[in-house]
């Protein structure tokens, strides 16, 4: 009995390895995650005028959006380094300190289930004075 087992179990790991199951690439998506090195302006007065925050850093999709305090901003993708968006005056009308993130969208045809989720990089602080 010991044989025969050891026979099954010996051709179903060969059948599996066969099949390509031990080489599957089950991506964690860990590439598709965004970083930010740099603001730019680093920070404003309260009360200053509209401007246009540009974003540098690294591993930006096309489709990123640039995150304050969490809230998705339209934003512009210039290369994979860089994203800007349009903040109006009233965003710094009085001082905060504002968290900015970058979000990549989900991708699909990575992962295990054929989707790599959305990835959200480490929040920067923006300061208005």
């Amino acid at each position: 009995m010991k044989t025969v087992y050891t026979i099954v179990l010996g051709t179903l790991l060969a059948v599996t390895l066969a099949c390509g199951y031990s080489s599957k690439n089950y991506s964690s998506g860990a590439s598709n995650m965004p970083a930010i090195s740099q603001l730019n302006p680093g920070s404003v007065n309260a009360g200053d005028a509209a401007f246009t925050l540009t974003v540098n850093g690294s591993n930006f999709a096309s489709k990123a959006v640039v995150n304050w305090n969490v809230t998705a901003q339209t934003t512009t993708y210039m290369t994979n380094g860089q994203l800007t968006i349009a903040v109006p005056a009233a965003a710094v009308a009085t001082a905060a300190t504002i968290q900015i993130s970058v979000t990549n969208p989900a991708i699909s045809g990575n992962g295990m289930y054929g989707v790599s989720p959305a990835q959200t990089s480490q929040a920067m602080a923006f300061m208005i004075h």
